[in-house]
């Protein structure tokens, strides 16, 4: 991966993904207003079971991210929402065509894939399909959220069929090795006899089901795959995987921990707690609900007794031990220059925690680790970005001055020689945006002859 997602927090691992994209000529402003009706059903109750799906949506994915899905699950595109524009019949097979070249973009990972064509009407449009929507116009598909919660709902029968596929143990078959994607390489020829080589692949496949129970609204299985995990790949020194797995630990500990989140969202998740009486309800934007907490539930979604608490805590980390497995992770992720996204955005979901926890001073630190890490030839768009992040990050946690000079960094950014047209408009509000930082004012009132000696005192 070149390009790393700064929005990343740890409860993401709990997330399924799903892409929506135009195909064809769609109006800007039209995509983006059905894209936020789309992004609006960000967690689904599903029917006949107390379990939540989480939903993570983006309009732009790089198709090389999707090849690491199998050694973080949240990173693979499991949905596909495409929205279109057809104004008559003659145009419709040379849509459906585009729709279907743009799932084989992801084919190897979709779970389903909904079309949602806007202004075809008549007898195509009449016809029952289950994979594609048709609407008269933008201003008339109201039951869009609907149609987005039947999708995420058949999203999450295929994510638990592959989880009860995976977490059944079946003696005698040989449990395929996962891997990333410059390490396909390094195995070829490896003898896949050698209890080494079975050891890795049993610890990768615990640690890749428990992300799928973690997708699925079971936390306690998934701290035990975890920690079945952690124990399998340190004994074959498989530091890679470990880290993943150490880091999806420190995710589900985060998730028991602060169940409202750890992004700093206004829209952030609600806290979950147990309401029989609420199973089964769907969600709906803006109305008012109970959420199930997902980690009191046994295979079949039904509530378990009080020792399904007892045991997820026993598994689960304390406050002061999630960083400490951080630290680990990143450790080993440094380890691999191929894994310097992973470990930029584990330093960023680690950042966002004790952020939560008011530990600024440790966080200060892990932050200081992502600014040597090396990504490769990073544009000047992407230099931009990771400044200004970092700038939001050291704010987080009270080091306005520090925040303050990368954001400066971006502003010079926006104007560096390399840059064909530079932004001199952004980065005039960028270095703006550092005054407060820097203790400086642009008030005339700070500068009148009988306050001037005042605000330099305070500067000093």
């Amino acid at each position: 991966m070149s390009v790393p997602d700064y929005l990343q927090c740890a409860e993401d691992h709990q997330t399924v993904l799903v892409v929506v994209q135009p195909v064809g000529i769609v109006p800007e402003d039209q995509f983006f207003k059905i894209y936020k009706r789309i992004a609006s059903v960000s967690q689904v109750s599903i029917r006949d079971s107390q379990r939540l799906l989480y939903i993570r949506y983006r309009h732009h994915y790089l198709p090389e991210n999707n090849e690491w899905g199998d050694f973080q699950t949240h990173r693979k595109v499991v949905g596909l929402i495409a929205i279109t524009t057809c104004a008559s019949a003659k145009e419709w097979p040379q849509t459906a065509e585009r729709f279907h070249g743009q799932k084989e973009v992801y084919s190897s990972t979709l779970y389903d894939s909904r079309l949602l064509v806007f202004g075809l009407q008549g007898d195509i449009a009449e016809q029952q399909r289950t994979d594609v929507a048709f609407y008269p116009g933008f201003e008339e598909c109201s039951d869009v959220e609907k149609r987005v919660e039947d999708f995420v709902e058949s999203i999450f029968i295929v994510l638990e069929s592959k989880r009860l596929d995976r977490a059944t143990d079946k003696s005698g078959d040989k449990i395929p090795l996962l891997c990333v994607p410059f390490e396909k390489k390094d195995f070829v020829g490896l003898d896949t006899d050698s209890r080494h080589y079975k050891k890795r692949c049993q610890g990768r496949m615990r640690k890749h089901v428990g992300d799928l129970c973690l997708q699925a609204g079971m936390l306690q299985d998934a701290l035990v795959h975890y920690h079945m995990a952690v124990e399998l790949l340190r004994g074959v020194n498989d530091f890679l995987w470990l880290g993943a797995a150490l880091e999806g630990l420190c995710s589900a500990s985060v998730i028991f921990h602060y169940p409202g989140g750890t992004a700093g969202k206004t829209a952030g998740r609600k806290p979950s707690i147990s309401q029989p009486a609420d199973a089964g309800k769907r969600h709906r934007p803006g109305a008012q609900e109970v959420l199930i907490d997902p980690g009191a539930l046994t295979a079949n979604g039904i509530s378990a007794d009080t020792s399904a608490e007892i045991g997820r805590a026993k598994n689960c980390l304390s406050p002061e031990d999630i960083i400490e497995k951080y630290k680990e992770a990143i450790s080993y992720y440094g380890k691999y220059k191929n894994a310097g996204v992973i470990e930029l955005e584990a330093c960023v979901k680690a950042v966002r925690v004790l952020a939560i926890q008011k530990r600024a001073r440790e966080a200060s630190e892990f932050l200081q680790n992502a600014v040597y890490i090396n990504l490769g030839q990073l544009s000047e768009e992407e230099k931009i970005q990771r400044y200004s992040i970092l700038s939001e990050l050291y704010e987080l946690i009270g080091f306005h001055r520090k925040s303050a000079f990368f954001k400066r960094v971006a502003a010079m950014q926006c104007v560096a020689p390399t840059i064909p047209e530079p932004g001199w408009r952004a980065c005039y509000k960028l270095l703006l945006e550092t005054l407060p930082g820097y203790s400086l004012s642009l008030d005339p009132k700070d500068f009148s002859k009988g306050r001037r000696l005042d605000y330099m005192e305070t500067r000093r």
